[in-house]
């Protein structure tokens, strides 16, 4: 059964072939999002369909919350957003019993927070699959593959496979 999720935290190219890599994971569309006032401006950010038997949500949760400056209220948090992005209240409930128990294994508050997803729209298609279209380029490079190689080295359990993302 396929679920799906929204996740907001740093560029959407990033935030992408994070979870392009973990198993379980069927589909990202990277785009924008926004919620309610007051965070109803648009914000980097990509919709994860998952099968909750090959990953569950506390997994993609933790990821998430790994890979990006959870803990980081930077100047740049209206263009990339710190959210996991729901459907209703009713979904909104486990995401917000799973931060309350991670924030324990932060050293900092974490600035993540669950929203309702009002509204999203996808990136322009040269956009999308980006780090699969482009792995050589500096940006990839510089700032993607080191995210990749913390989920090879901390997360092998749950990606694709154990050869190099």
């Amino acid at each position: 059964m396929n679920h799906e999720i929204g996740f907001g935290g740093g560029c959407y190219w990033c935030t992408e072939a994070v979870f392009q890599a973990l198993r379980g994971v069927q589909h990202v569309e990277q785009g924008f999002m926004r919620s309610s006032p007051p965070d109803d401006a648009w914000s980097e950010a990509v919709i994860v369909h998952f099968d909750p038997a090959e990953i569950d949500l506390v997994d993609l949760i933790d990821v998430h919350l790994h890979t990006h400056a959870s803990t980081s209220p930077h100047s740049m948090r209206d263009k990339y957003r710190s959210a996991i992005y729901c459907n209703s209240p009713q979904q909104a409930r486990e995401p917000n019993a799973i931060l309350s128990e991670m924030q324990d294994t932060f050293s900092e508050p974490l600035v993540t927070r669950v929203l309702s997803r009002v509204d999203f729209k996808s990136s322009e298609s040269k956009s999308q699959n980006y780090f699969n279209k482009n792995s050589s380029n500096q940006f990839c490079e510089r700032y993607i593959e080191p995210m990749l190689e913390k989920l090879r080295d901390e997360y092998s359990h749950l990606i694709v496979d154990s050869e190099p993302i």
